[in-house]
């Protein structure tokens, strides 16, 4: 996150940063987040929370019901930065020239 928001101020590009860990995530933008990612994906499987989960909560991460469940009582498990350029075009994770990419269009 700091390497975007970093990345985004020194270019002096206009955003939005909604902080979902502090200020928490509504289910209809997980369901749209889910219409273009993956819940593997969408979902941080490699984190410290993720761990902490039940094996049946793991296994439940397949079922978008379920994985939105988890991911509003518990928003760490969701992967960062995740981009929405306004025009239907997302983006999950941080890679500058792809980012740039996509600003363009």
């Amino acid at each position: 996150m700091q390497k975007a928001i970093k990345w985004l101020d020194a270019n002096k590009i206009v955003y939005v940063f909604h902080n979902y860990k502090e200020s928490g995530i509504d289910k209809k933008t997980l369901s749209l987040w889910l219409k273009h990612f993956d819940t593997d994906k969408l979902i941080n499987t490699k984190g410290t929370t993720f761990r902490t989960l039940t094996d049946d909560e793991k296994s439940s991460i397949s079922n978008k019901t379920k994985a939105i469940a988890l991911m509003l009582g518990n928003t760490s498990l969701i992967k960062r930065p995740v981009w929405d350029f306004g025009n239907g075009t997302f983006y999950l994770g941080w890679n500058e020239s792809e980012i740039r990419e996509l600003i363009k269009k």
